[in-house]
């Protein structure tokens, strides 16, 4: 893959939905829309951060903020490039190329919106190797570039600078973007190539077309790979008031038992705090964050997000594997069970 264009978008909307969570129908259609009225005839060029002159300056743009909030207020169509050139001029550089922070659901479109508008290529590849809640958890803070400074982009036309510690990035982002309506499109993590090619988890957006086309095996999106827990019914859905109140993640935990339907017949009991982050098999872990776990509906292939997860609901149980730097020492503290509130369980199968 060399160009991401309007043949291609069929594809990058079914891969970017292959493991992705709380994708809203309405938001992901309106951005694939949008994306489709940017991209023009040509499209947008694929590269690698590698084959770029080291010097080049790439921004990271991302949604930030509710999905159904993206579907309820329409974006004007410049707050990418909007959020571009702010950042441009904070740091009195032009952008030489745009790069996602991640490539799922609406946020694979973002950074193609962004590299369309502004006439630059899009970097194959993202900054977490999967999804996760926060801004701040990615690969990119991982190699040592801070998310700060940011320009944030609403729907209204508002702009917001901000610049930040790396670890307070969160706390100022989240009221900005309640303050405008529930979403932004954010510029950030602006590094060169050279740095990029160094913190990137590289390959995604290609890899994202390849299990987009129809009959495409799941496992093209994994690209450190993917294992099915179970098969089965989930049994209950329970609310908690347990672990991780005191962080800034978008929704409360809650836990949901799959009786597994084949095999032996295991209670699996996933823990989750905006996502999945632990499984448990007849009381004994069968995977945690910082790797990927997903529940995947029987009926028709697409990821459940936790907040419609229901009781008779048929579903697969699949745990994708984080890029390696995600299990080193560093990686866990930022991505792993501690960093959703969850202490005291140690390690992965």
């Amino acid at each position: 893959m060399t160009r991401v264009d309007r043949a291609s978008l069929p594809a990058l909307a079914a891969g970017s939905r292959v493991f992705a969570t709380g994708a809203a129908e309405a938001s992901f259609a309106l951005v694939t829309d949008w994306c489709a009225d940017v991209l023009g005839e040509g499209g947008v060029e694929l590269v690698q951060a590698a084959d770029l002159p080291g010097e080049t300056l790439c921004v990271v743009v991302s949604l930030v903020g509710s999905t159904t909030a993206l579907g309820e207020q329409l974006p004007s169509g410049d707050e990418a490039a909007r959020a571009v050139r702010a950042l441009e001029r904070w740091l009195g550089t032009r952008a030489g190329a745009v790069v996602p922070l991640n490539v799922a659901a609406e946020n694979a479109f973002l950074p193609v919106i962004a590299a369309a508008g502004l006439g630059l290529p899009l970097v194959d590849g993202d900054g977490s190797g999967r999804v996760f809640p926060l801004v701040e958890q990615t690969t990119y803070t991982l190699g040592g570039v801070a998310a700060a400074p940011l320009a944030l982009a609403g729907p209204a036309g508002e702009l917001v600078l901000l610049g930040s510690a790396p670890d307070e990035v969160e706390n100022l982002v989240r009221p900005v973007v309640l303050a405008v309506g529930g979403w932004v499109v954010a510029a950030c993590y602006s590094m060169s190539a050279r740095t990029l090619a160094e913190v990137v988890v590289p390959g995604t957006v290609s890899r994202l077309l390849e299990a987009g086309v129809p009959g495409a095996p799941r496992s093209l999106a994994a690209p450190y790979g993917v294992r099915r827990l179970c098969r089965g019914t989930i049994a209950a859905v329970e609310g908690s008031s347990g672990h991780g109140e005191e962080l800034a993640l978008p929704s409360l935990p809650s836990s949901i038992v799959v009786h597994e339907s084949e095999g032996l017949r295991r209670l699996v009991r996933l823990e989750a705090h905006n996502e999945i982050v632990l499984a448990l098999a007849d009381g004994a872990v069968v995977a945690t964050a910082p790797d990927q776990i997903c529940l995947i509906g029987a009926a028709d292939g697409l990821v459940v997000d936790v907040d419609k997860a229901e009781p008779g609901m048929e579903v697969e149980v699949m745990v994708v594997r984080a890029a390696p730097v995600w299990h080193t020492e560093r990686g866990r503290a930022l991505g792993g069970l501690r960093a959703f509130g969850v202490p005291g369980v140690e390690g992965t199968p």
